[in-house]
């Protein structure tokens, strides 16, 4: 027995008949797109700093609605506006510092792979078990912007809007790939379900394996989100530590940049010495490890002789190791490093990023780009170089692992510093050319998504805010407020146990992208096999 696709009957789309040509009709066919982008604001409504995490289902039970039996090429449109109402409010932080320009220009590249997964949606909608086929292909789609251009933006991955989510264990299961597939499962299989329910009550016919499927569909995530709480777990497994997480805060304005530079540094230097008055006064205990931020040193130590100094005599105030975050010059090539700062032995350590930022920290097709307009390429002026090897600072006999700032969105820059014993992860970030707005939160949800994913308490030093402190639960113990100094201090476990994302890496993406394919060929297939049937 050969099996084909399922038709899809017009009327599935619920959309109000019109006399043809009429004004209403206009109006109707505008229904879908209006649906797909508003669609896509509802999903950006999901994410932090709001707690909304559920309309993430509504959000793709309406995508689901919109896309359901129509033709490919109204999928790339459909899906295009859909990325749109979902990427234009959620980047609008890119535009912060240098205009609306690369952020339109960013949302309008990055919304083209959410137009190939609506195409693709459109395909396998015609199949049994359709949101399966659907949630793997979302999950494929960003599989691939992880990657490319530039090595990959993974911003607004749909696991980084569900730190507050039920959905939120699955993140051990699988990491961020097996959490947000069940979300977009999830969603498919609510609009499956009110599809069915109003498709019977139309023919009186139940059709009972569609609606197996639609209901396990909602169920399998849920209670696979529920059995998964078994593997989240904050307890001590190699003991305790106690760290401080330092935010000294930037000047606001009214420096040239060099003295910004300088006064960032002196900024950290103060509040470290500051918390080293109230240690030795006996009102905060004294900690086995201090965290800076990225760009806490933006003034280079191994070249600036008072910079050396400074840091030196912070570390020998709080009498203990400190992971400064610095801009460093080497053989002729820029580095964004961590540099582990002995208060006996100076530096004796660096991690040098590895996934740095495309037109922040490096200028692709820089000849290009200056052809066009020189101005472009004065906003980078000299290119960071990459690191090459995962960074696990050993401090007072805890093992911490180094994801500096943007590098935190993406899976294997985490998960390389766990595989190499890190006990603890740091995530030192400079947020301070976004203002206030919703990047750092979005940032910090992700760092909350890490947590849980390896089990790991994460510390998250930032210049201007905000710090925290993030239990391996994936709970916040401690924040500072944004564009003020503080520090943070706490005794927290250090755990070395591997979950299963930690142990299975990108497996479960590879699997999900594989079974996405299979569905895409399936569809394709039972296509050209309907079109051939129907010309006989």
């Amino acid at each position: 027995m050969t099996v084909t696709a399922t038709s899809v009957d017009e009327s599935d789309q619920l959309e109000p008949e019109a006399a043809p040509g009429s004004r209403l009709a206009r109006l109707v066919r505008l229904v879908p797109a209006a649906v797909a982008a508003l669609s896509g604001v509802l999903l950006y409504v999901s994410f932090p700093p709001r707690t909304l995490w559920w309309l993430a289902l509504p959000a793709f039970a309406c995508f689901g609605w919109v896309l359901r039996g129509r033709s490919w090429k109204a999928g790339l449109g459909l899906g295009y506006l859909f990325g749109l109402g979902f990427l234009l409010p959620l980047l609008v932080w890119t535009g912060v510092e240098v205009g609306p320009g690369p952020w339109i220009a960013l949302v309008a590249v990055e919304a083209i792979f959410v137009a190939l997964v609506g195409a693709g949606i459109t395909a396998v909608s015609k199949l049994p078990a359709w949101p399966l086929w659907a949630a793997t292909l979302w999950i494929a789609g960003e599989a691939v912007r992880a990657r490319v251009p530039f090595h990959g933006f993974p911003w607004g991955k749909i696991a980084f809007g569900q730190a507050d989510g039920v959905f939120l264990p699955l993140a051990a299961v699988g990491g961020t790939p097996v959490l947000g597939f069940a979300v977009v499962l999830c969603g498919f299989g609510l609009y499956e379900i009110v599809r069915l329910v109003l498709e019977t009550r139309r023919t009186r016919v139940v059709r009972r394996s569609a609606a197996t499927v639609a209901l396990l569909s909602v169920a399998v995530p849920v209670v696979g989100a529920l059995a998964a709480r078994g593997l989240v777990s904050d307890k001590a497994e190699d003991g305790t530590t106690t760290v401080a997480v330092i935010q000294g805060n930037v000047p606001r304005a009214g420096l040239e940049f060099n003295a910004q530079r300088r006064a960032v540094l002196d900024y950290h230097v103060k509040e470290t010495l500051r918390l080293a008055a109230k240690v030795k006064a006996g009102k905060v205990a004294k900690p086995d490890v201090v965290l800076w931020p990225e760009n806490s040193s933006d003034v280079d130590p191994f070249a600036d002789a008072q910079a050396y100094t400074d840091i030196d005599e912070a570390a020998k105030a709080i009498g203990a190791p400190i992971s400064v975050g610095g801009v460093v010059e080497r053989d002729g090539k820029l580095y964004n490093e961590q540099i582990l700062w002995d208060p006996v032995k100076g530096p004796t350590d660096t991690y040098d990023k590895r996934q740095i930022q495309p037109f922040g920290e490096y200028l692709p097709m820089r000849s290009l780009l200056g052809a066009i307009n020189k101005n472009w390429t004065t906003m980078v002026r000299q290119d960071f170089s990459r690191g090459t090897k995962p960074g696990v600072f050993t401090m007072n006999g805890a093992k911490i692992g180094l994801v500096t700032c943007y590098e935190a969105a993406f899976d294997w820059a985490v998960r390389s510093e766990v595989t190499d014993g890190a006990q603890l992860i740091s995530v030192p970030s400079n947020n301070a050319t976004f203002d206030r707005s919703e990047m750092t939160y979005q940032q910090l949800a992700m760092s909350r998504v890490r947590a849980v994913e390896h089990s790991r308490t994460v510390t998250v030093p930032v210049t201007s805010g905000v710090s925290a402190i993030i239990m391996p639960d994936g709970r916040i113990t401690q924040k500072t407020g944004m564009f003020v100094a503080d520090s943070l201090v706490q005794k927290v476990p250090l755990r070395s146990s591997e979950t299963p994302a930690t142990k299975l890496g990108i497996l479960p993406e590879m699997a999900l992208v594989l079974i996405a394919a299979g569905g895409l060929g399936w569809a394709v297939t039972a296509g050209v096999r309907g079109r051939r049937a129907g010309g006989v």
